[in-house]
């Protein structure tokens, strides 16, 4: 007869714990709910993942009319639709993954109380699908950036850069930030369910208060710290800078970011581990 042996599972009792060991044994299930979200998300349209090209490509021309060729908004000397699409491109990955991830909880509460496994798969899930959808726009984005610097005149003013190289750092800061942002308000709207209407609000004002329609250069000197505590900026403005070789990278201004990230990472991961102790009797 072989060893008898049982599995205890009992509630997270440390605010800043993650279960490392439990998230890869479940690796099959974070793949299963990746290609869950990445194949439903446009199951049944018509366009289907045409749609990932379609959306960011429409909010473009609609930025390049209005801000572009209305407004006048400087672009720093670069093709408006280039100038918007970078922007977008990693703005949309941002808005979608912290979106997704701040319904968490509460949209997955009937799951959560049939079945164990971490909490932090669901949210691990969002970043890895979004990241496919993306990848779809990064090549639409690279059509147009070629087709800009090598069959245009304008191509004299994008230069890319040996910071190029540093991008996937850059993504991982984004990836940290919808993270962080996204638990906390998971954790807040399990008790407090006007988060979940003010989810949608915020990321508009974010947005705008991030340099995705005109550029940190226009902004006064005496002002860009402001910008830097939004972790969003700095991350913007280095992809502009690595594509394009115009931007404003300033290094105490990155390292704000980076520790703004860090903050809303850390202490996103501790409120999550808190709710989540309880939230099925409060949802």
């Amino acid at each position: 007869m072989g060893d008898s042996y049982e599995v205890v599972i009992k509630p997270n009792r440390s605010w800043f714990y993650i279960d490392w060991r439990s998230l890869v044994c479940y690796r099959d299930l974070l793949f299963f709910l990746v290609r869950r979200d990445f194949i439903s998300k446009y199951k049944q349209t018509i366009l289907g993942p045409t749609w990932f090209v379609v959306q960011p490509l429409a909010t473009t021309l609609v930025f390049t009319v209005v801000f572009g060729k209305v407004a006048k908004i400087s672009t720093d000397g670069l093709p408006p639709i280039l100038f918007y699409l970078c922007g977008l491109l990693i703005w949309r990955y941002f808005a979608s993954c912290m979106s997704s991830i701040s319904t968490t909880l509460t949209s997955n509460a009937r799951l959560f109380e049939k079945v164990y496994f971490p909490r932090l798969i669901i949210p691990l899930a969002v970043i890895v699908s979004n990241l496919l959808a993306s990848a779809i726009q990064l090549v639409m984005f690279l059509g147009f950036y070629f087709y800009f610097k090598y069959f245009t005149q304008l191509g004299v003013h994008i230069n890319p850069n040996i910071y190029i190289l540093m991008l996937p750092l850059m993504l991982l800061q984004v990836m940290a930030i919808s993270m962080g942002v996204g638990l906390w308000i998971s954790a807040l709207s399990v008790k407090y369910h006007d988060f979940a209407f003010l989810t949608g609000f915020l990321t508009q004002l974010w947005m705008y208060a991030t340099p995705i329609i005109y550029p940190m250069s226009i902004i006064p000197e005496k002002y860009r710290i402001f910008m830097a505590l939004n972790p969003m900026s700095s991350v913007v403005e280095f992809f502009r800078y690595a594509f394009f070789g115009t931007g404003t990278i300033n290094l105490s201004y990155s390292l704000i970011s980076i520790g703004t990230t860090l903050f809303l990472l850390i202490t996103g991961v501790m409120v999550f581990n808190r709710a989540e102790r309880t939230f099925i009797d409060t949802v």
